[in-house]
């Protein structure tokens, strides 16, 4: 099962306590699925997440879509471009939260957090579009809009944004399951950022020594080691000896110990002094 249907399943099981945001999710099912031809609405019956929420709530309201009185209930008004619903209807928070259950039974999809982060709901006219992205931005969320051949398109891409709007809808048990997802990434991004940083820190540090060696043996090819100070001979010595050690340990190996650094000091004149043969 996708991670659309398991939300949708979800929500199908979610009937409203209140009168009025039930008959403002089935006006959201109605005016997002469907077809309208005569002023008779016919259901998708491609559509069986729609199919089955619309069949509950019209149960439980005991109303019919295509009856006069169950559409002034709904506040269902036609037009040339269908049906569209009276702002009255969902002037409640908790009818906007049922509203976009409704239209994301109908026509939404949200992919697989394993995947990516995408929630959208597929809108047949701007007007519908405009309304559902000002239900959702009441909730202080920031969805968009997007033209898709003849339709249009309120979306979210934003992760938290996303578990949010499932919240909003009353898909707990999938926003769970999602938020288990965010923290497995999270987990693994920081892991992987932890090794690239600690990766390149040993190139680094692998390269510095390579170089601190090469210069070394310049020196003891052009001028040889007594070329130094005894205090930069001893370091140039220890670090030929021994080319992978850190400079911490290469402090306490120096008689007496100097600290990190100290040898970093030292080590950087020894370069500055090749690079001044390497000039000659």
């Amino acid at each position: 099962m996708s991670f659309s249907s398991q939300v949708k399943k979800e929500l199908i099981a979610h009937i409203s306590a209140a009168r009025h945001c039930r008959l403002a999710e089935l006006a959201a099912l109605v005016m997002m699925s469907g077809v309208l031809c005569d002023e008779v609405w016919y259901p998708d019956e491609e559509n069986t997440f729609a199919g089955e929420k619309i069949r509950k709530l019209s149960h439980v309201l005991e109303c019919d879509v295509n009856d006069v009185d169950s559409r002034l209930a709904m506040k269902l008004t036609v037009t040339t471009e269908g049906f569209l619903i009276n702002p009255m209807l969902v002037e409640r928070s908790c009818c906007k939260q049922a509203f976009v259950r409704g239209a994301f039974l109908a026509t939404g999809s949200v992919t697989d957090p394993n995947k990516g982060y995408h929630f959208e709901i597929v809108c047949n006219t701007k007007k519908q579009a405009d309304m559902l992205f000002q239900m959702i931005e009441s909730f202080g969320l920031y969805p968009k809009q997007i033209e898709r051949k003849k339709y249009i398109v309120v979306y979210l891409k934003d992760g938290s944004a996303i578990v949010d709007i499932l919240n909003i809808m009353g898909a707990h048990v999938s926003l769970m399951d999602m938020e288990n997802v965010r923290i497995l990434k999270d987990m693994r991004n920081h892991v992987n950022r932890r090794v690239n940083c600690e990766t390149a820190n040993i190139n680094k540090t692998v390269n510095a020594a390579q170089k601190q060696v090469q210069d070394i043996l310049y020196i003891q090819e052009t001028k040889g080691l007594s070329y130094l100070p005894s205090h930069l001979k001893e370091i140039a010595m220890l670090r030929v000896e021994e080319p992978d050690m850190p400079l911490k340990e290469l402090g306490e190996c120096l008689s007496p110990p100097l600290g990190k650094s100290g040898v970093n000091h030292r080590l950087r004149k020894i370069s500055e002094i090749a690079n001044e043969l390497r000039r000659i």
